[in-house]
Protein backbone atom coordinates (compact mmCIF):
# COMPACT_ATOMS: atom_id res chain seq x y z
CA UNK A 1 0.00 0.00 0.00
CA UNK A 2 1.14 3.58 -0.59
CA UNK A 3 0.88 4.24 3.14
CA UNK A 4 3.74 2.02 4.22
CA UNK A 5 2.80 2.39 7.89
CA UNK A 6 -0.73 1.01 7.47
CA UNK A 7 -1.01 -2.23 9.41
CA UNK A 8 -2.96 -5.11 7.93
CA UNK A 9 -4.39 -7.60 10.39
CA UNK A 10 -5.52 -11.02 9.14
CA UNK A 11 -7.27 -13.00 11.90
CA UNK A 12 -6.82 -16.47 10.40
CA UNK A 13 -3.21 -15.91 9.31
CA UNK A 14 -3.84 -16.26 5.58
CA UNK A 15 -1.20 -14.67 3.36
CA UNK A 16 -1.99 -10.97 2.86
CA UNK A 17 -2.61 -10.87 -0.90
CA UNK A 18 -4.82 -13.95 -0.72
CA UNK A 19 -6.77 -12.59 2.27
CA UNK A 20 -7.47 -9.33 0.46
CA UNK A 21 -8.29 -11.00 -2.85
CA UNK A 22 -10.86 -13.40 -1.36
CA UNK A 23 -12.95 -10.48 -0.05
CA UNK A 24 -16.54 -10.37 -1.31
CA UNK A 25 -17.93 -7.67 1.01
CA UNK A 26 -15.74 -4.64 1.81
CA UNK A 27 -16.48 -1.81 4.23
CA UNK A 28 -14.52 1.44 4.23
CA UNK A 29 -15.13 3.67 7.24
CA UNK A 30 -13.75 6.83 8.75
CA UNK A 31 -13.13 5.56 12.28
CA UNK A 32 -12.57 2.47 14.35
CA UNK A 33 -16.02 1.10 15.35
CA UNK A 34 -17.88 2.70 12.41
CA UNK A 35 -17.70 -0.56 10.48
CA UNK A 36 -19.34 -2.57 13.21
CA UNK A 37 -22.14 -0.04 13.70
CA UNK A 38 -22.93 0.62 10.03
CA UNK A 39 -22.07 -2.66 8.30
CA UNK A 40 -23.06 -5.40 10.72
CA UNK A 41 -25.35 -6.99 8.10
CA UNK A 42 -22.52 -7.99 5.71
CA UNK A 43 -20.35 -9.05 8.67
CA UNK A 44 -23.13 -11.43 9.74
CA UNK A 45 -23.73 -12.58 6.17
CA UNK A 46 -20.09 -13.62 5.80
CA UNK A 47 -19.60 -15.00 9.31
CA UNK A 48 -18.62 -18.67 9.27
CA UNK A 49 -18.77 -18.90 5.46
CA UNK A 50 -16.02 -20.06 3.13
CA UNK A 51 -17.46 -18.51 -0.03
CA UNK A 52 -18.12 -15.08 1.46
CA UNK A 53 -15.49 -12.96 3.19
CA UNK A 54 -15.80 -9.57 4.87
CA UNK A 55 -12.95 -7.07 4.78
CA UNK A 56 -12.61 -3.79 6.65
CA UNK A 57 -10.67 -0.58 6.01
CA UNK A 58 -10.48 2.23 8.57
CA UNK A 59 -9.15 5.44 7.05
CA UNK A 60 -8.33 7.71 10.04
CA UNK A 61 -6.16 7.24 13.10
CA UNK A 62 -8.91 7.86 15.68
CA UNK A 63 -6.79 10.31 17.64
CA UNK A 64 -9.51 12.88 18.22
CA UNK A 65 -12.04 10.68 20.01
CA UNK A 66 -13.59 11.88 23.30
CA UNK A 67 -12.28 10.18 26.42
CA UNK A 68 -13.08 9.93 30.11
CA UNK A 69 -12.82 7.45 32.96
CA UNK A 70 -10.00 4.97 32.43
CA UNK A 71 -8.97 6.80 29.24
CA UNK A 72 -9.30 10.39 30.49
CA UNK A 73 -5.55 11.03 30.65
CA UNK A 74 -4.56 9.13 27.52
CA UNK A 75 -2.59 11.10 24.95
CA UNK A 76 -3.62 11.07 21.30
CA UNK A 77 -0.82 8.58 20.58
CA UNK A 78 -1.98 6.28 23.37
CA UNK A 79 -5.57 6.53 22.20
CA UNK A 80 -4.58 5.66 18.65
CA UNK A 81 -2.91 2.51 19.95
CA UNK A 82 -5.96 1.54 22.00
CA UNK A 83 -8.30 2.02 19.08
CA UNK A 84 -6.12 -0.07 16.77
CA UNK A 85 -6.17 -2.87 19.34
CA UNK A 86 -9.95 -2.63 19.66
CA UNK A 87 -10.45 -2.75 15.90
CA UNK A 88 -8.25 -5.83 15.64
CA UNK A 89 -10.29 -7.48 18.39
CA UNK A 90 -13.45 -6.81 16.40
CA UNK A 91 -11.87 -8.28 13.28
CA UNK A 92 -10.98 -11.43 15.20
CA UNK A 93 -14.45 -11.76 16.75
CA UNK A 94 -16.16 -11.17 13.39
CA UNK A 95 -13.75 -13.46 11.52
CA UNK A 96 -12.92 -10.79 8.94
CA UNK A 97 -10.83 -11.72 5.95
CA UNK A 98 -8.61 -8.75 6.72
CA UNK A 99 -8.63 -5.49 8.63
CA UNK A 100 -6.62 -2.56 7.35
CA UNK A 101 -5.89 0.59 9.35
CA UNK A 102 -4.60 3.40 7.18
CA UNK A 103 -3.94 5.82 10.05
CA UNK A 104 -4.55 9.15 8.32
CA UNK A 105 -5.29 12.25 10.43
CA UNK A 106 -8.87 13.45 9.98
CA UNK A 107 -7.60 16.75 8.58
CA UNK A 108 -6.00 14.95 5.64
CA UNK A 109 -9.20 13.05 4.88
CA UNK A 110 -11.23 16.27 4.96
CA UNK A 111 -8.80 18.06 2.63
CA UNK A 112 -10.49 18.20 -0.80
CA UNK A 113 -7.10 18.63 -2.43
CA UNK A 114 -5.67 15.41 -1.00
CA UNK A 115 -5.91 12.90 -3.85
CA UNK A 116 -3.42 10.45 -2.32
CA UNK A 117 -6.01 8.88 0.01
CA UNK A 118 -8.41 8.23 -2.87
CA UNK A 119 -5.55 6.68 -4.84
CA UNK A 120 -4.71 4.47 -1.87
CA UNK A 121 -8.33 3.35 -1.56
CA UNK A 122 -8.48 2.67 -5.30
CA UNK A 123 -5.48 0.37 -4.94
CA UNK A 124 -7.14 -1.49 -2.08
CA UNK A 125 -10.44 -1.90 -3.95
CA UNK A 126 -8.58 -3.04 -7.05
CA UNK A 127 -6.78 -5.70 -5.02
CA UNK A 128 -9.87 -6.88 -3.14
CA UNK A 129 -12.34 -6.73 -6.06
CA UNK A 130 -15.34 -6.96 -3.71
CA UNK A 131 -18.81 -7.66 -5.04
CA UNK A 132 -20.31 -5.25 -2.50
CA UNK A 133 -18.81 -2.12 -0.96
CA UNK A 134 -20.14 -0.29 2.12
CA UNK A 135 -19.22 3.19 3.29
CA UNK A 136 -20.86 6.20 4.95
CA UNK A 137 -23.95 7.78 3.46
CA UNK A 138 -23.58 11.29 2.05
CA UNK A 139 -26.36 12.73 4.21
CA UNK A 140 -24.39 11.87 7.37
CA UNK A 141 -23.79 14.84 9.69
CA UNK A 142 -20.22 13.93 10.68
CA UNK A 143 -17.73 15.85 8.53
CA UNK A 144 -15.12 13.08 8.48
CA UNK A 145 -17.74 10.49 7.51
CA UNK A 146 -18.86 12.52 4.51
CA UNK A 147 -15.26 13.27 3.54
CA UNK A 148 -14.43 9.56 3.72
CA UNK A 149 -17.40 8.65 1.53
CA UNK A 150 -16.28 11.25 -1.02
CA UNK A 151 -12.78 9.76 -1.04
CA UNK A 152 -14.33 6.32 -1.65
CA UNK A 153 -16.36 7.67 -4.57
CA UNK A 154 -13.28 9.38 -5.98
CA UNK A 155 -11.40 6.07 -5.69
CA UNK A 156 -14.16 4.16 -7.48
CA UNK A 157 -14.12 6.69 -10.31
CA UNK A 158 -10.42 5.95 -10.82
CA UNK A 159 -11.18 2.30 -11.53
CA UNK A 160 -12.24 0.69 -14.77
CA UNK A 161 -15.77 -0.76 -14.86
CA UNK A 162 -14.33 -4.27 -14.57
CA UNK A 163 -12.52 -3.33 -11.35
CA UNK A 164 -15.56 -1.83 -9.62
CA UNK A 165 -17.96 -3.58 -7.23
CA UNK A 166 -21.46 -4.49 -8.35
CA UNK A 167 -23.07 -2.41 -5.61
CA UNK A 168 -22.00 0.48 -3.36
CA UNK A 169 -24.03 1.34 -0.27
CA UNK A 170 -23.98 4.39 2.02
CA UNK A 171 -24.87 3.35 5.57
CA UNK A 172 -26.24 4.88 8.78
CA UNK A 173 -24.01 6.15 11.57
CA UNK A 174 -24.34 9.84 12.45
CA UNK A 175 -27.76 10.22 10.86
CA UNK A 176 -30.57 7.73 10.46
CA UNK A 177 -31.93 7.04 6.99
CA UNK A 178 -35.50 6.37 8.10
CA UNK A 179 -36.47 9.67 6.39
CA UNK A 180 -35.87 8.22 2.92
CA UNK A 181 -38.83 7.10 0.80
CA UNK A 182 -39.50 3.47 1.61
CA UNK A 183 -39.01 2.19 -1.92
CA UNK A 184 -35.53 3.75 -2.02
CA UNK A 185 -34.24 2.33 1.25
CA UNK A 186 -31.80 -0.56 1.08
CA UNK A 187 -32.73 -2.97 3.88
CA UNK A 188 -29.73 -4.52 5.63
CA UNK A 189 -30.73 -7.48 7.78
CA UNK A 190 -28.95 -7.32 11.14
CA UNK A 191 -30.91 -10.13 12.77
CA UNK A 192 -28.50 -13.09 12.45
CA UNK A 193 -26.14 -13.86 15.33
CA UNK A 194 -27.38 -11.26 17.86
CA UNK A 195 -24.69 -12.43 20.26
CA UNK A 196 -22.03 -11.58 17.68
CA UNK A 197 -23.60 -8.17 17.09
CA UNK A 198 -23.35 -7.32 20.78
CA UNK A 199 -19.80 -8.63 21.10
CA UNK A 200 -18.62 -6.51 18.19
CA UNK A 201 -20.13 -3.37 19.68
CA UNK A 202 -18.82 -4.09 23.17
CA UNK A 203 -15.23 -4.45 21.97
CA UNK A 204 -14.86 -0.67 21.67
CA UNK A 205 -14.47 -0.02 25.36
CA UNK A 206 -12.58 3.25 24.92
CA UNK A 207 -15.61 4.79 23.22
CA UNK A 208 -18.24 3.33 25.55
CA UNK A 209 -16.42 4.05 28.80
CA UNK A 210 -15.28 7.30 27.20
CA UNK A 211 -18.81 8.61 27.44
CA UNK A 212 -20.77 7.38 24.41
CA UNK A 213 -23.08 4.35 24.59
CA UNK A 214 -22.73 3.55 20.92
CA UNK A 215 -23.43 -0.12 21.61
CA UNK A 216 -26.91 0.53 23.00
CA UNK A 217 -27.68 3.27 20.49
CA UNK A 218 -26.73 1.15 17.46
CA UNK A 219 -28.79 -1.79 18.66
CA UNK A 220 -31.72 0.49 19.50
CA UNK A 221 -31.66 1.96 16.00
CA UNK A 222 -31.71 -1.52 14.44
CA UNK A 223 -34.63 -2.62 16.60
CA UNK A 224 -36.56 0.57 15.85
CA UNK A 225 -35.95 0.26 12.12
CA UNK A 226 -37.20 -3.33 12.16
CA UNK A 227 -40.47 -2.40 13.87
CA UNK A 228 -41.15 0.90 12.14
CA UNK A 229 -40.15 -0.24 8.65
CA UNK A 230 -43.78 -1.17 7.85
CA UNK A 231 -46.91 0.30 9.45
CA UNK A 232 -49.45 -2.27 8.22
CA UNK A 233 -47.58 -5.55 8.51
CA UNK A 234 -46.06 -7.76 11.18
CA UNK A 235 -42.33 -7.41 11.69
CA UNK A 236 -40.30 -9.18 9.02
CA UNK A 237 -36.93 -8.36 10.54
CA UNK A 238 -35.70 -8.53 14.13
CA UNK A 239 -32.98 -5.92 13.52
CA UNK A 240 -32.45 -3.69 10.52
CA UNK A 241 -30.11 -1.02 9.20
CA UNK A 242 -30.88 1.21 6.24
CA UNK A 243 -28.54 2.25 3.46
CA UNK A 244 -28.76 4.36 0.33
CA UNK A 245 -27.64 3.02 -3.02
CA UNK A 246 -24.53 4.92 -4.10
CA UNK A 247 -23.77 2.63 -7.05
CA UNK A 248 -24.64 5.22 -9.75
CA UNK A 249 -22.03 7.61 -8.31
CA UNK A 250 -19.22 5.43 -9.66
CA UNK A 251 -20.02 7.23 -12.92
CA UNK A 252 -18.12 10.52 -12.84
CA UNK A 253 -20.76 12.14 -15.07
CA UNK A 254 -23.36 11.99 -12.27
CA UNK A 255 -23.28 14.97 -9.91
CA UNK A 256 -22.84 13.90 -6.29
CA UNK A 257 -24.75 16.77 -4.68
CA UNK A 258 -27.62 16.51 -7.16
CA UNK A 259 -27.84 12.75 -6.63
CA UNK A 260 -28.07 12.98 -2.83
CA UNK A 261 -30.38 15.98 -2.69
CA UNK A 262 -32.64 14.08 -5.09
CA UNK A 263 -33.44 11.73 -2.21
CA UNK A 264 -34.38 14.73 -0.08
CA UNK A 265 -36.55 16.28 -2.77
CA UNK A 266 -38.43 13.02 -3.31
CA UNK A 267 -38.99 12.71 0.44
CA UNK A 268 -40.28 16.28 0.52
CA UNK A 269 -42.71 15.49 -2.29
CA UNK A 270 -43.95 12.36 -0.51
CA UNK A 271 -44.66 14.35 2.67
CA UNK A 272 -46.42 17.10 0.71
CA UNK A 273 -48.50 14.63 -1.29
CA UNK A 274 -49.67 12.78 1.82
CA UNK A 275 -50.73 15.98 3.57
CA UNK A 276 -52.54 17.26 0.49
CA UNK A 277 -54.31 13.91 0.01
CA UNK A 278 -56.11 14.42 3.31
CA UNK A 279 -57.02 18.05 2.83
CA UNK A 280 -53.97 19.74 4.25
CA UNK A 281 -52.65 22.90 2.69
Amino acid sequence: MKNGMAPVYIPDGTEEKKAIARTTHLAISAHQDDIEFMAYAPIAECFGKQDKWFGGVVVTDGAGSPRSGLYADYTDEEMKSVRITEQKKAAAVGEYSFQMLLGHPSGEVKDPGNAAIAEELAEIIRSAKPKYLYTHNLADKHDTHVATALKVIAALRMLSPAERPEKVYGCEVWRDLDWMCDEEKVFMDCGPHPNLMRCLSAVFDSQIVGGKRYDLAAEGRRLANATFSASHACDTYSALNYAMDLTPLMDKNIGITEYITGYIERFKKEVNDRIHAFGGK
